[in-house]
């Protein structure tokens, strides 16, 4: 039985249910792809007789396996071009030769930009990437685990999600484990991710048979094995099964609810993870959320508004996980295509907590964040007799914190310009004056400055954190801050080792976390 539902509470299984829609969309797969992947491994741990703690893992480490495939979605899309098209065909390897795969990788190099920095890229790949690859996946771990930590999940879990991108052969990462030193959840969720895609997009027969090639190599040869004699059984059925009820149904465990201050650190969890989409975006979900609910409290609104409305801030961009960086970090004009792939967004956020009841006040404010008064706004072109004042501060905050960060296309805007623009919006009919005139109160009111920065760091190392959280290299971190590029170096190292962390999407998390970058923060 699980525990008794408290007003308002929700179940961890719900959170990281939804949370694997962000997985989904991050890998270019349908949505219910990570429920698939958690029913197949399930049927296989029940089948090898898994007791209940590998269960639990399975089950959880099925949903969340990728939920940091984005986490360096910049850096994927600099060397592949789209990176979620990138992901969702790279299941596909699974199939090749070396010789068809270095192509494929090759080629997708070498598919955007000009021709120099085509070239540029076709020269370096082949040295870098298997580089390149570790450190995405040592990152897509870490992260992984620490989010498992945050939200309270048993540390088989954690464990699993670690070694969740190891192989059989020991050639897999970060730890090089193989064999049965890589734990059983591990080995089940490596082995159903690629046949769910496979099965269903070629069928049975082509699953098992780039699973028996890939026997010994990638996958567990037992659990391969496994799967070839029971195909039928395994996936009977499984359009009916991996769909939310069922797979909250198959949740193993007490089915732990979290509320009030503990559902919060799991929103602010999930808002951190969306802003890892874009060095551009570090802390902005947290930001919006401090600053629409300082907004809502001056204004009078009751404390449960004002908590709804955080909420939605901290959810409102978990759609952003479904358009390409290639997109987001483009530095010009975008075309009609992508702009309609951007107006998609709200809508994705929509669909990903619509089975979450608890969060139906949130979700349905987080929806309409880019809504305008005039019927202007997206994706439904709703007008001012639809939002509600709560829905029209979360615009306005948004706006106005969007201003004061950094985009591809231009430099953060100074607060005072920020503040022009923001009343020029209410003025055109777009935003709600009331609700303008309530984010700019509360934006007036800041925390002071710190004099002991988090984690040991300096003033300085703290400038070159958020330039660093930003996507900047060692060398524009030098220009910007007037240093020589060795000592940028020599900061960034002495950061990661204060920090004892090994990438920058790491030390980003830490930068949004403690509100260096982004995150509003109100006065005390």
């Amino acid at each position: 039985m699980g525990s008794p539902p408290t007003a308002g509470s929700v179940r961890i299984a719900e959170l990281v249910a939804t949370l694997s829609y962000a997985a989904d969309l991050g890998l270019g797969q349908p949505m219910y792809h990570c429920m698939r992947q958690t029913v197949i491994a399930m049927r296989m741990a029940e089948l090898v007789g898994a007791v209940v703690t590998d269960r639990e893992a399975t089950y959880y480490l099925g949903l969340m396996m990728n939920v940091y495939c984005h986490a360096d979605a910049a850096e994927q899309a600099s060397w592949f071009g789209d990176d979620i098209s990138m992901k969702g065909d790279g299941f596909e390897t699974l199939g090749m030769n070396t010789a068809q795969t270095l192509s494929f990788l090759l080629r997708r190099v070498g598919s955007h930009g000009s021709g120099s920095q085509r070239a540029k890229r076709l020269a370096a790949f082949p040295l870098a990437s298997q580089k390149i690859w570790a450190g995405w996946l040592a990152t897509h771990t870490t992260l992984g685990a620490q989010l498992a930590e945050r939200i309270g999940l048993h540390d088989a879990v954690r464990v699993g999600i670690r070694q969740a991108y190891e192989q059989w052969d020991g050639k897999g990462h970060p730890l090089g484990l193989r064999a049965e030193e890589i734990c059983l959840p591990a080995r089940l969720v490596q082995l159903a991710g690629p046949l769910e895609v496979l099965s269903r997009r070629h069928g049975v027969e082509a699953a098992r048979r780039i699973a028996q090639k890939n026997r010994k190599t990638q996958f567990d040869p037992a659990l391969v094995d496994l799967f070839c004699a029971e195909a039928p059984q395994i996936l009977d059925g499984i359009d009916d099964v991996a769909d939310w009820g069922g797979i909250l149904a198959a949740e193993p465990g007490s089915g732990r609810r979290v509320v009030g201050a503990e559902l919060s650190g799991v929103l602010e969890a999930f808002a951190d993870l969306a802003d890892m989409k874009s060095p551009f975006l570090a802390g902005h979900s947290r930001g919006v959320a401090n600053l629409a609910a300082e907004a809502a409290r001056r204004s009078g609104f009751s404390v449960d508004e004002a908590t709804d409305l955080r909420h939605a801030g901290l959810v409102h961009d978990l759609g952003r996980l479904g358009v390409s960086n290639a997109i987001w970090d483009k530095p010009g004009p975008l075309t009609a295509v992508e702009v309609e792939r951007v107006r998609l967004h709200p809508y994705l956020t929509d669909r990903m907590l619509a089975r979450v009841p608890a969060l139906e006040r949130s979700r349905e404010i987080a929806a309409r964040h880019h809504e305008r008064l005039d019927g202007s706004g997206y994706p439904k072109g709703l007008t001012a007799i639809t939002l509600t004042p709560l829905d029209r501060l979360l615009a306005a905050a948004d706006v106005y914190h969007a201003m004061i960060e950094p985009r591809p296309y231009r430099a953060p805007l100074d607060p005072d310009r920020a503040s022009r623009l923001l009343r020029d919006e209410a003025g055109a009919g777009r935003l709600d004056g009331e609700s303008v005139n309530a984010v700019l109160a509360a934006a007036g009111h800041r925390a002071p400055l710190r004099r002991k920065w988090p984690g040991g760091l300096t003033a300085r190392e703290v400038d070159v954190l958020k330039l660093l959280a930003r996507g900047n290299t060692n060398r524009q971190i030098a220009r910007r801050l007037d240093i020589a590029p060795k000592t940028a170096s020599n900061h960034v190292e002495h950061i990661y080792s204060k920090l004892e962390v090994a990438s920058r999407a790491e030390a980003t998390l830490f930068a949004t976390q403690n509100g260096l970058v982004g995150s509003f923060e109100p006065a005390i």
